[in-house]
């Protein structure tokens, strides 16, 4: 399947570095609206300056009487002591 071990790598890489800083997912943003999601991960990104690394999209797929819904979260990491 073309791009798999791109993408295998990929999700290796943010594992590793999920593992080095310690923190949470911040959930920030939900809607039913993709353009909506979309609009708000843009304004995100240039209004409050967050790293693209830092966003996190979920996606809760739907079936008939469960409309799909996104969640925009953000990383923050833990203050070290």
């Amino acid at each position: 399947m073309p791009g798999q071990q791109k993408r295998k790598r990929s999700r290796e890489r943010a594992h590793r570095r999920a593992a080095a800083v310690r923190g949470h997912w911040e959930p920030l943003f939900s809607t039913q609206e993709h353009g909506e999601m979309k609009e708000y991960v843009r304004r995100l990104r240039s209004e409050r300056g967050v790293d693209p690394e830092c966003v996190r999209i979920d996606q809760f797929c739907g079936r008939t009487i469960h409309p799909t819904t996104y969640r925009v979260s953000v990383f923050v990491p833990e203050p070290s002591a």
